[in-house]
């Protein structure tokens, strides 16, 4: 707990400047064979945060946190988990069950807004940041999760020092909603039909602004006259001129969007899991870019991890800043009746190894 703290009063040092500290960005797309794959980053640029994966079993007893201690809703999972957690291992941010929905958290400051911790309702309190494993544990659709949302109470740990965060839920058919709670602890379920999510502001906004971008098309645009001056492309994809290229929440989305929108299907779930990885490249956020000149934490970047998640074959996939290395977890390996609740360091190293070419 006192780690997690640690952890949010440096998300508040940074989010009270003009520093964007969480800028994750996700996509999903789907393959020829109707493999369905979500794929997400996770930005942290105050510095390095211990990540581990983690893998809750069938019959696990857990407890949220509520702002005064380990005392609040007590739930036991229905289905096995495996997922990617920050801080510590009962905050999972980006997981799969075995029935294979998958649930992640995305920073959303300025826009959410829970209920107040009350006390007296601690047994039906659930941390924000517990929301994903108590998903994951007790839900296989996302009809379920509509319906058990409204049976918890979602609050912060710490109202003072944390943001609000919203949440993506995916189901192996595709379908897949974005969970914003405003108001003071109301729901919002929104279907996500472009298949991109990022930060702040709200879903809603964020798909009215693409048609800020009604413009832009894939290929090179067309010569055409201006006077007696013809007019041609200069380099190619003179279509996506005007594309936004920085690391603003809507700025990904815009981005996020033509580029998932217009990436070529894939054979299978393997293909579109490679693919997903190649196009969230163009989301990792240069450690330089969120700090003063100088003044950069030792950090190879400030995407710190990123994951593809294959729900129709139940296989999450992830890399990291220090290992690009790509490593696998099969659930059809598992066997949540047996397998221990357990986490561990998604790098043991925090080393990128090298393939050595051997020339003869």
């Amino acid at each position: 707990m006192e780690q997690l703290k640690k952890l949010l009063m440096g998300l508040t040092a940074v989010a009270g400047s003009t520093l964007p500290v969480m800028a994750c960005t996700g996509i999903s797309l789907t393959a020829k064979d109707g493999s369905f794959v979500h794929a997400r980053t996770i930005e942290w640029s105050a510095g390095f945060v211990p990540c581990e994966y983690v893998v809750i079993p069938r019959g696990q007893a857990l407890t949220s946190y509520t702002p005064v201690g380990n005392n609040g809703l007590q739930f036991t999972s229905r289905y096995g988990v495996v997922g990617c957690a920050v801080a510590q291992k009962e905050f999972i941010v980006e997981g799969i069950n075995e029935a294979g929905l998958a649930a992640g958290l995305f920073y959303f400051a300025g826009y959410g807004q829970y209920a107040k911790f009350d006390s007296t309702l601690s047994a039906k309190t659930l941390a924000d940041l517990q929301v994903v494993p108590w998903i994951l544990t007790q839900c296989r659709t996302i009809d379920e999760v509509k319906t058990a949302i409204a049976q918890v109470r979602i609050v912060s740990l710490d109202p003072k020092v944390a943001s609000t965060v919203h949440w993506r839920i995916s189901q192996p058919d595709g379908r897949q909603v974005v969970l914003e709670i405003l108001d003071g602890g109301v729901p919002h379920f929104y279907e996500n039909e472009v298949g991109v999510i990022t930060n702040s502001p709200g879903f809603p906004w964020q798909v009215t602004n693409l048609n800020n971008y009604i413009n832009l098309y894939p290929g090179d645009a067309p010569d055409h006259s201006l006077g007696d001056v013809t007019l041609k492309h200069i380099g190619g994809s003179s279509g996506m001129l005007g594309l936004p290229g920085d690391f603003t929440s809507p700025s990904r989305f815009v981005r996020a969007a033509f580029l998932r929108n217009t990436a070529p299907q894939q054979p299978d779930g393997f293909a579109t899991v490679t693919l997903s990885f190649h196009l969230l490249n163009n989301f990792d956020v240069p450690i330089g870019l969120e700090h003063p000149l100088g003044k950069a934490p030792d950090l190879p970047s400030a995407t710190q991890w990123t994951t593809a998640t294959d729900l129709t074959h139940r296989r999450i996939y992830y890399k990291t800043a220090y290992n690009n290395t790509i490593r696998c977890i099969d659930l059809n390996t598992i066997d949540f009746t047996k397998v221990k609740y357990q986490s561990h360091l998604m790098d043991a190293q925090r080393v990128q190894p090298v393939e050595n070419v051997k020339v003869e």
